[in-house]
């Protein structure tokens, strides 16, 4: 197996290796390289994503970029929720602003359905945005990942 075709930790998951696929994730997406985050699905991964349906790197690809040209200043951290064989459940929250400077809070859930290799093969997401007010943001570190010493979403209370 080429490092491009298996991303480590491997399933079956158990509480340490969830926790690490997790922070892997939100490391790449905090990064907010579509190129990068799309390496670690399989070439024919299926994601839902709110209300669009999306196939393969190329289109999450795509996907992210539009995503990111409109979420700026986006921070997320990810919590595992549950975890079983080769399938891990995450909820998640995210911070980004609009173009008017409008921040929002992003709260969603996701299902993650991974490859024997690790690459994750199905993507479901549920997220739901609510506006907040500068003041309120919790997600302040300089963009890019989140610091190994920032509290996660528990400790932050949320």
């Amino acid at each position: 197996m080429s490092a491009l075709s298996s991303k480590p930790p491997l399933p079956p998951f158990n509480q340490e290796t969830a926790i690490q696929k997790v922070r892997m994730a939100e490391d790449a997406w905090n990064s907010r390289d579509p190129h990068r985050v799309s390496l670690a699905y399989t070439e024919d991964s299926y994601w839902r994503n709110r209300s669009e349906f999306i196939r393969g790197r190329d289109e999450i690809v795509a996907f992210l970029q539009r995503k990111w040209a409109q979420e700026n200043g986006y921070r997320l951290i990810k919590e595992v929720w549950a975890w079983h064989d080769n399938r891990i459940a995450v909820r998640f929250q995210y911070e980004w602003h609009d173009l008017a400077d409008q921040w929002y809070r992003a709260y969603g859930n996701e299902n993650w359905e991974f490859s024997a290799e690790g690459l994750m093969r199905r993507r479901e997401a549920s997220i739901n945005d609510v506006p907040i007010a500068d003041a309120e943001r919790k997600f302040l570190w300089p963009q890019g990942p989140r610091p190994q010493d920032h509290p996660g979403l528990t400790e932050l209370g949320l």
